[in-house]
């Protein structure tokens, strides 16, 4: 059967206007690598803002910008001021914030507690020994191991319930051991090594 001239016509422009399958081919090539592109662009800012920054840090401890709250001395490889690794808060928590939730012996009811994880301090100054010697802003010394900080998910607490800690009420850092998790630890060993108002860490 022969298709009206009109038919015929019309079926003509649509043959001379088809593109042809290689071009589509190629189009379609790009779309999928401009998509390709941006998904990776999308990728790495992620990362960059879900990883901690000491991952960024490598060789080098930047400087603290604001004021120090907390200095780490003895067998490390990274230092930022001499021989010392000097943080101030921002560094403190570009290590990265864990949360603990638990109750404590000095404290009223259950607290949320943050701060960064005590072996990401460790990882961060490339501390070499197998001691840390806390001292508090009154110069009361403990000695923490540190297998402790291996072992358990002690974080150098810079928060309570949302809040920075103030001098009197445990801040600015309290070395805090994860007491509900595992109540194992609510003994007069590791009470005496939960040492709060931090100002400096020896490495020996």
């Amino acid at each position: 059967m022969r298709l009206p001239a009109e038919g015929r016509l019309h079926r003509e422009d649509q043959d001379e206007f088809k593109e042809p399958a290689s071009i589509a081919l190629v189009r379609l090539a790009h779309h999928l690598e401009t998509l390709d592109m941006l998904t990776s662009r999308i990728a790495l800012l992620v990362l960059a803002w879900v990883l901690p920054l000491r991952l960024l840090w490598a060789d080098t401890l930047p400087m603290p910008e604001g004021q120090a709250v907390l200095k780490v001395t003895g067998k490390i490889t990274q230092t930022n001021v001499g021989d010392e690794a000097h943080f101030d808060y921002a560094m403190l928590e570009a290590l990265g914030m864990h949360v603990i939730e638990t109750h404590t012996p000095w404290t009223e009811g259950m607290s949320r507690f943050a701060g960064p994880l005590g072996r990401d301090l460790l990882d961060a100054v490339g501390a070499q020994g197998d001691l840390l010697k806390v001292k508090a802003l009154n110069e009361f010394v403990a000695d923490v191991p540190i297998a402790d900080l291996r072992s358990h998910d002690v974080i150098l607490a810079v928060e309570r319930d949302g809040e920075r800690m103030p001098v009197r009420d445990f801040g600015p850092i309290f070395v805090l051991y994860p007491f509900d998790e595992n109540p194992d630890l609510l003994n007069e060993t590791y009470r005496f090594r939960s040492v709060w108002q931090v100002s400096s860490i020896r490495v020996e």
